[in-house]
């Protein structure tokens, strides 16, 4: 029995996947990122497909062709928090940096507990000089995220940053306990010592 147009249109959708999938695998990003063309072109809303090429147009620095995608994501998927997150950090790539600091913000706000937002959030707003909104921000990183070092990291550049060096020097002192190798890269960059301010 011949397989219906929508069964053809579904095998020939999941080959060319495949195909991509296959061919990040392999590192060879020009190639899957040619597939993906395809695959836009034939399924302009595919969201996977766009946030791939989206993906592979930032790493290949084709930032107006990463954002053009990255654009048409945000419509497409408008309640996604993570969707707003990637735009974030291509606008922020662009040097877009108000844009950015509302992408991130968006995704905040969708995704109050996804880490990487308040992260990206607490970088645009260093680069805009807004220290003490990327504070509160990087804070709310270190709450969901406790563990990883470059939340924390960045918290004390921002305290050094804002002459609070008592603030920057708890944080080496806490980051001393699971990653003594950043506590003693800040003490190198900042000129603190963690012995310095009483606990």
């Amino acid at each position: 029995m011949p397989m219906s147009r929508f069964s053809m249109e579904r095998f020939e959708y999941l080959w060319l996947k495949l195909q991509a999938i296959v061919l990040l695998v392999l590192g060879r990003n020009a190639a899957a990122l040619a597939v993906f063309d395809r695959m836009v072109a034939r399924w302009s809303d595919d969201v996977y497909a766009l946030a791939s090429r989206a993906h592979l147009q930032t790493q290949a620095n084709r930032l107006t062709e990463a954002l053009a995608d990255s654009s048409r994501l945000v419509v497409l998927r408008a309640d996604h928090a993570a969707t707003w997150f990637n735009h974030g950090f291509m606008l922020e790539a662009a040097e877009r940096l108000d844009e950015a600091r509302a992408a991130f913000e968006r995704a905040t706000e969708l995704g109050p507990k996804l880490d990487r937002a308040w992260y990206g959030l607490g970088m645009v707003l260093i680069r805009l000089h807004r220290y003490d909104e990327a504070v509160t921000a990087l804070k709310r990183n270190t709450d969901l995220q406790p563990m990883s070092p470059y939340g924390w990291y960045q918290l004390a550049r921002v305290h050094v940053d804002r002459h609070q060096p008592d603030e920057a020097v708890k944080i080496i002192r806490h980051l001393k306990g699971f990653e003594p190798k950043v506590a003693a890269q800040l003490e190198r960059e900042t000129g603190l010592l963690a012995g310095t301010v009483a606990p």
